[in-house]
């Protein structure tokens, strides 16, 4: 059976909703959401096949360079990994890192061109650490209910690249918070709701 054709199915929208045919209506919604969602979900899907990340931590010295999504899903052993190289070092405190931060990280790393390590200044921190770092100094700019307590914040530089231009990069893709701390030369993302400061 032929299908109609698309003109056809716009013209028929637009009497059906002039005649108040609601179920013709919907009928019409469906027929042409389908297949938008169909052409956009593959693109989505095969963005990038395999993410991987090497790290440094500024306070420790680790190192770590790990692949950590691979084949449409994250891999838990590079998680269980990332987890303790991103660990409260003041404590030895651990949490499941959210692994859409780390996406955030890895792409803002593409989008500037830096194949280097990301240079970790926090990630995870207790509630104990956090709570003590926002005592040390009024203008420490730590919050008390900060993304970093439940591990969806991740503060870094990236070596030889402005931070200016990190935080630029950050900012347009438009996911989570994003900070800039001009003279600690470093900045903070986290997976929360937009913002910026």
């Amino acid at each position: 059976v032929p299908f109609a054709s698309p003109a056809f199915m716009i013209v028929s929208c637009l009497n059906a909703f002039r005649h108040g045919c609601r179920v013709l209506v919907c009928i019409c919604v469906c027929f042409f959401s389908v297949p938008a969602c169909a052409s956009t979900a593959p693109s989505a899907v095969g963005k990038s096949s395999e993410r991987s990340i090497a790290l440094y931590h500024t306070h420790t010295g680790e190192r770590l360079k790990v692949v950590y999504y691979r084949d449409g899903r994250y891999r838990e052993d590079a998680l269980d990994k990332i987890n303790h190289f991103l660990r409260d070092f003041r404590t030895g405190d651990k949490a499941e890192v959210d692994p859409t931060t780390l996406d955030i990280v890895h792409d803002v790393q593409q989008g500037v061109g830096y194949k280097g390590e990301v240079h970790i200044v926090s990630a995870y921190r207790s509630e104990k650490t956090n709570e003590m770092l926002r005592q040390r100094s009024a203008s420490s700019g730590v919050a008390k209910k900060s993304k970093h307590i439940e591990a969806k914040a991740i503060d870094f530089r990236l070596p030889g690249v402005d931070t200016r231009r990190i935080r630029d990069v950050a900012v347009n893709l438009g996911r989570g918070g994003v900070g800039y701390y001009r003279k600690s030369d470093f900045i903070h993302v986290d997976s929360g709701r937009v913002r910026y400061w």
